[in-house]
């Protein structure tokens, strides 16, 4: 029995730690209301926005010193939809843009009623979406953050009467001197008679439209009130200029609070005394109670009962004032989410009727309950399956009402991945070679994805020159378009048509993608697939597993694909991967690379058989066919013809004259190995020699040995050379290319057994 004594004390005390929402005076609100117009002047809307705002973290712009720059920012959305969640909702970068540009015009406009419309497909997570988005609401409105206060009526049934006050002010006087003699009980005894007192001559009545209580004084008077209440400071000016408070200039109060504030007038003939019976509290927000939120499923049957009412605070209403009639104490279940949200999930079933019934509110802002005109401001979504669109089409009084948002399959890449993260473990990963998994999740995505793009091809006119990057559709690159990375193997020129234009035409052109192809359920039910029977301890997956994957377990889904789409993604992954080992294996001479540069500039000024000094670095230099050619080979390939080679031989020795020499050298006092002639030549040359660094070795069986050997016992049993090599190779893959060194092992074997060299000599 002390254990449960113990625990219910436990429980008791905590409660009472717990600060409960108290009701305050009207003054008092004006008190907080002067200190932070911003924070207590806030309808649903600017609520909403300020949620948003809040919960998601503001994003980078990769390329913000860009003057095309569209700001499509990376935000960080997992506060809203991820953390502290049942099921979490992954938002890809674009939903995110669309999910914050929406919340700026909430913020930053006067807003008419509407209906908010996510249209996404089956399996898109459109019901994950809003039930977390509505928790995280719930929350965030009944903190004090997100608080937001409500009017309630006090009526003091002995003011009305006209009490003697004096008498009232000896009888507490009385009672004061009787509980000084029992001072360890005198707090409760006191709060005991206050609460006696009150039940006796206080009459509550809370207004259940939740209407804030700057609206309860009246609409012709609230301009002149905010004006003496600020008088000229700031916030007045914005409170009088900025379109979001434009509500608390439009609105009005609910009949309820008119009729009560229009009674009691007539009653005490002074607004001052009426505002002193007003009060205000927290507006509480309670999903399960349908208090600030009510969401409806279209297999939820209509209420039996549309008008509600309260007969005993009615009764004791019509008793105080002492008038059945003035004052009718009945309202709609739209007044419960009156500044709050109503939702439907799925506009079918009895959601057809609820939408349709919405029709006059969202139109007029008003909802009729018998004679009574029920103001109705609240923030309507709606949930809507492309197939159900037909049932609001019809409606064409609807069409500048509504408002819709596209919620789709994910179609950014990093998105994907992070789904199969969590449903996987972050351990994932490390069964693939890098870049093998998002590779998996380019192919998912490619399903969702409109087989041709006219935004793409304005832009990218002849597509076959990336035939080593990018497929004919482009849709490999407007991937990395819509993840946000513009990548780097574009031309100058097309990367300087990529205007701010254009870039938003294809970002636009996300709204009609996504809904076809695999959904988000189906692509994690794939996935799994494809771990379970793959992955192994002892071999990464790779390419060439993926492709068997989707070729032979999943032959439907390659057929969703365009034609050749698989094999340009396997030819753009074996050609980075073998830039990667070439650029590992690379460990050339780079002050060599720098002297034959400038020698071969040098001695192109003079005939053959020449013997020079270099001046630029003091090298002596014999000039003879064999000297040139063997520069020109590494810049231009062993495969050149001599007429190639004296071409370009002229050319260079032309622009080395006309500008490199006399402009760049001699006026404009650079170094030669500042130049631009000399910086172009010296990376072709480099890439040259990147590009054959690792032929040497593949006709060498024992190179192919020593990597499978490495860090095992029988490495040491292989020449210096060979380790030295290896280990150089491994030891970049890892700290160049984020490769572990089983993958770093595993992609230079993948690199010589397909004979990737030879693929793409």
């Amino acid at each position: 029995m002390k254990k449960i004594d113990q625990a219910l004390t436990n429980i008791d005390r905590s409660l009472r730690r717990q600060k409960k929402p108290q009701t305050i005076r009207f003054e008092q609100y004006l008190e907080h209301l002067s200190r932070n117009p911003a924070l207590v002047l806030r309808n649903v809307f600017q609520v909403f926005s300020d949620l948003i705002q809040t919960c998601i973290e503001a994003g980078t712009d990769e390329y913000e010193g860009d003057p095309e720059s569209i700001h499509y920012m990376a935000y960080d959305c997992s506060r809203l939809f991820v953390e502290d969640t049942d099921r979490p909702f992954f938002a890809d970068r674009l939903f995110a843009n669309r999910l914050v540009a929406l919340a700026g015009t909430l913020q930053r406009s006067a807003q008419q009623n509407k209906i908010y419309i996510f249209e996404g497909p089956h399996g898109s997570g459109k019901s994950t979406f809003l039930n977390n988005l509505l928790k995280k609401f719930e929350e965030y409105a009944n903190s004090p953050e997100g608080c937001r206060y409500e009017a309630v009526w006090r009526l003091d049934k002995e003011v009305l009467i006209r009490f003697d006050e004096r008498e009232t002010s000896l009888l507490i006087n009385r009672l004061s001197q009787m509980l000084d003699k029992t001072a360890s009980l005198q707090d409760d005894i006191i709060q005991a008679q206050k609460n006696a007192y009150e039940s006796a001559h206080i009459v509550e009545v809370p207004c259940p439209s939740h209407d804030s209580p700057i609206l309860i004084v009246p609409k012709e008077l609230r301009r002149s009130f905010i004006d003496d209440l600020f008088a000229n400071t700031k916030h007045k000016y914005e409170i009088f200029t900025e379109k979001e408070y434009e509500w608390v200039f439009r609105d009005q109060a609910c009949t309820i609070c008119t009729s009560l504030y229009e009674a009691l007038l007539d009653k005490l003939g002074s607004p001052a005394e009426v505002l002193k019976m007003l009060h205000a509290r927290p507006f509480r927000f309670n999903r399960r109670l349908g208090e600030g939120i009510s969401v409806f499923s279209p297999g939820d049957a209509p209420a039996k009962e549309s008008i509600l009412t309260n007969p005993i605070l009615q009764s004791r209403i019509d008793d105080i004032l002492r008038d059945s009639n003035r004052v009718r104490y009945i309202y709609s279940r739209f007044a419960r989410t009156n500044n709050g949200i109503y939702a439907l999930m799925d506009i079918k079933s009895h959601n057809k009727d609820r939408f349709f019934e919405l029709h006059n509110i969202i139109s007029e802002g008003v909802h009729k309950v018998e004679d009574i005109e029920e103001n109705v401001n609240s923030m309507f979504i709606a949930l809507l399956n492309p197939e159900d669109r037909d049932n609001i089409e019809n409606f064409q009084s609807f069409t500048d009402r509504t408002e819709t948002i596209k919620i789709p399959y994910v179609l950014d890449l990093k998105t994907e991945v992070e789904i199969y993260r969590h449903h996987f473990g972050k351990h994932i990963e490390e069964a693939f070679l890098p870049r093998v998994l998002h590779n998996f999740a380019r192919v998912i995505i490619a399903s969702r994805l409109n087989p041709t793009s006219q935004a793409m091809l304005d832009w990218i006119e002849d597509p076959k020159k990336y035939a080593l990057y990018c497929d004919e559709n482009l849709l490999l690159l407007k991937m990395e378009i819509f993840t946000g990375h513009i990548p780097e193997w574009l031309t100058s020129e097309d990367r300087k048509r990529l205007t701010a234009k254009r870039r938003r035409k294809i970002i636009a052109e996300s709204e009609t993608e996504g809904f076809k192809g695999v959904s988000g359920r189906d692509s994690i039910r794939i996935f799994n697939d494809l771990f379970s029977t793959m992955s192994r301890k002892d071999q990464l997956i790779d390419m060439t597993t993926v492709v068997r994957f989707f070729s032979r377990t999943h032959p439907e889904l390659k057929k969703q694909l365009p034609e050749g789409f698989m094999d340009s993604l396997l030819r753009m992954y074996d050609y980075t991967v073998l830039q990667e080992v070439r650029e590992s294996l690379y460990y050339y001479n780079e002050e060599q690379i720098s002297n034959d540069i400038q020698n071969y500039l040098f001695a192109l000024n003079y005939d053959l058989g020449s013997k020079v000094t270099n001046r630029f670095n003091g090298q002596k230099v014999e000039v003879t066919e064999e000297f040139l050619s063997t520069i020109e080979n590494r810049l231009l390939g062993a495969g050149a013809s001599s007429e190639q080679r004296q071409a370009f031989r002229l050319e260079t020795q032309k622009e080395y004259t006309a500008r490199t020499l006399t402009q760049e050298i001699m006026v404009e006092g650079h170094p030669l190995t500042e130049t631009e002639l000399y910086r172009r030549l010296y990376e072709r040359y480099v890439d040259s020699l990147k590009e054959k660094a690792l032929d040497p070795f593949l006709e060498n069986e024992n190179f192919r040995r020593a990597i499978k050997d490495y860090e095992r016992e029988e490495f040491r049993t292989y020449d210096r050379k060979i380790r030295e090599d290896v280990s150089y190779l491994i030891q970049n893959l890892c700290e160049r290319h984020n490769y572990s060194k089983k993958g770093a092992k595993e992609v230079c074997i993948y690199v010589i057994d397909n004979n990737l060299t030879g693929k793409f000599s």
